[in-house]
């Protein structure tokens, strides 16, 4: 059973920064793709980056330049750096893991940026 467990939301105010971790139980190298998501109240959920195997990254046009994603697969971790946080970047976070046969998600941890 693949569990997901994020980490690191919290309140900061506009311009600031914060760190989400995302702890994979076993290895995350097996997984092809792994991202960030989030969902705002009243809105539907929405991808923010997303990492593959090999490294290489991509981010909705909303975090580019503000976000970076990054894993580390010694600790079975992924991590979303957020720096010149924005009130519209609040929302629950979720980490997705995902092979070309299954898909995993966290249960969401909470960031809320005060303007």
């Amino acid at each position: 059973q693949v569990q997901l467990v994020e980490s690191g939301g919290g309140l900061v105010q506009a311009g600031g920064s914060l760190r989400l971790s995302c702890a994979v139980s076993g290895s995350t190298s097996r997984f092809n793709h792994m991202g960030w998501y989030r969902q705002a109240p009243g809105k539907q959920r929405e991808w923010v980056a997303g990492i593959t195997g090999s490294g290489s990254t991509n981010y909705a046009d909303s975090v580019k330049g503000r976000f970076t994603i990054t894993r580390d697969n010694a600790k079975n971790t992924v991590y979303l750096q957020m720096n010149g946080l924005k009130p519209e970047d609040t929302g629950v976070y979720y980490c997705n893991a995902s092979t070309i046969f299954s898909d995993y998600w966290g249960q969401g941890t909470q960031v809320t940026v005060s303007s």
